[in-house]
């Protein structure tokens, strides 16, 4: 199956963060066997609560779960009335932008019919907005659903966004959230953005294996845009 996810490098990473060279000293550090951890690598599957849960706080899962961003977690706070938790920047801009602090606009998603309505009447669903320190420029953010890029991305967190005017300016291997129609339905995806084999189609892959990769034409796509952070909320206001 087409995946993002690498066990053999997520198993490396988490040996290199805990300074261990042995896969025996993770497995004993983890609490299973040493023939669990070769199965992990040999099935591309792996225990994402355990490891999660024995790694900490100080690592940036990012970085352990697909090597983007540093071994050392630096986290970037949240401090609104509409939304107060952990900023993880998703999308490392190519070009340099001021880190001064920036409002960002919280639009209702789910009173819009889909993504290109909400581009196209934003004031309509606006809800408030949100100050996140040092972030990169973005169009808006919405909550989003679906557990397809768990453990990146969990229902209920919030994404920031920047509006994609043109298939010419993909960058394949990021994720977007992308508003498309099959046979009358409207779906609403967040996914990372594939090459398709297929003439005329796009790839869109989930980081959760239980969810198949689709190839949707795209003459179906109604909008897109490049996801540059998550808010995940810890508890509740």
């Amino acid at each position: 199956m087409d995946t993002f996810l690498d066990v053999t490098a997520i198993v490396k990473r988490a040996k290199q963060a805990l300074n261990f060279k042995r896969d025996s000293e993770l497995a004993d550090y983890l609490g299973v066997s040493r023939a669990t951890v070769s199965n992990w690598c040999a099935r591309n599957r792996i225990d994402f609560p355990l490891l999660l849960d024995k790694m900490g706080k100080d690592i940036d899962y990012n970085w352990l779960l697909v090597g983007k961003g540093n071994p050392k977690h630096h986290p970037i706070f949240c401090n609104s009335q509409l939304a107060q938790g952990e900023v993880e920047i998703i999308h490392n801009p190519k070009t340099r932008e001021a880190i001064n602090d920036r409002s960002v606009t919280l639009y209702d998603i789910t009173a819009a019919a889909n993504l290109k309505t909400l581009f196209t009447n934003k004031h309509q669903y606006a809800v408030g907005k949100i100050q996140i320190p040092s972030i990169p420029l973005c169009d808006g953010a919405i909550y989003v659903s679906g557990d397809s890029m768990y453990p990146i991305l969990k229902s209920g967190d919030i994404v920031g966004y920047k509006e994609i005017n043109s298939f010419s300016n993909l960058i394949y291997g990021e994720m977007y959230l992308v508003s498309f129609n099959i046979e009358g339905d409207e779906y609403l995806s967040v996914k990372y953005v594939n090459r398709s084999d297929k003439e005329g189609y796009l790839k869109l892959v989930s980081y959760n294996t239980h969810h198949e990769p689709m190839d949707i034409p795209f003459t179906s796509i109604n909008a897109m845009a490049i996801v540059k952070f998550s808010i995940r909320r810890h508890m509740m206001m």
